[in-house]
C-alpha cells in the first residue's frame, strides 16, 4: 500500500503531465519567452518535490503547485531580463535583427499590461481556474483579482484604442 508521501508525489507528477503547457502558457506570461518560463516550471516542480512535505493539505494542491510556478517565473523573469540586457548590448555584425511575428503587435500590448493583471488573465483562460483560487495563488483578496480581471480588458481596448490612431 502506497505512502501519504508516495500519494502526494503521484499527485504531483499527474498535475505536471496534466497541466504543463498551462504551467509553461502562465510562466511565459511573466517571463516574457517561453524556454525560460519552461525552465520556470522546472525549476518550481524541483522544488515542490523537494518540499513536498510543506503542503498541510489546507488548501488544494493545485493552487499550492501553481503559486509555486508563479513564484518560480517572477524569480527567472529577473535572470532573464538581465541576460537579455548582457546580450542585447552586444553589437550584432549580421544586420539581422528579430521577426515581427503575426499578432506580435498585440502580444506586445497584452505583455504591457501590469503583471497581476496579464497573471489574472492566463490563470483564468488558460489555466481555466475559477475566480476563488485565481485569488488564493496570487495571495490577494477576491475584491483584488476581481478589480484586476475587470482592468485587464479595459487595459487592452485603451492600448488598441491608441495604436489604431
Amino acid at each position: 500500500m502506497p505512502s501519504s508521501d508516495q500519494k502526494l508525489l503521484a499527485k504531483i507528477e499527474a498535475l505536471y503531465r496534466e497541466r504543463f503547457p498551462d504551467f509553461v502558457a502562465v510562466a511565459a506570461s511573466i517571463v516574457g519567452e517561453r524556454e525560460a518560463a519552461r525552465e520556470a516550471v522546472q525549476d518550481a516542480f524541483a522544488g515542490i518535490v523537494r518540499s513536498r512535505r510543506a503542503f498541510r493539505g489546507e488548501g488544494p494542491l493545485e493552487a499550492w503547485v501553481w503559486r509555486a510556478v508563479v513564484n518560480a517565473a517572477r524569480k527567472k523573469k529577473g535572470r532573464y531580463a538581465r541576460e537579455v540586457q548582457l546580450r542585447s548590448s552586444v553589437p550584432v555584425s549580421n544586420g539581422s535583427g528579430p521577426e515581427h511575428e503575426p499578432g506580435s503587435q498585440l502580444a506586445a500590448l497584452f505583455a504591457a499590461l501590469p503583471e497581476r493583471q496579464r497573471l489574472v488573465l492566463f490563470l483564468r483562460y488558460y489555466a481555466d481556474l475559477d475566480y476563488r483560487r485565481i485569488a488564493e495563488i496570487l495571495g490577494v483578496e477576491p475584491g483584488t483579482m476581481y478589480a484586476n480581471m475587470h482592468a485587464a480588458p479595459a487595459s487592452l481596448r485603451r492600448a488598441l484604442e491608441e495604436v489604431s490612431r
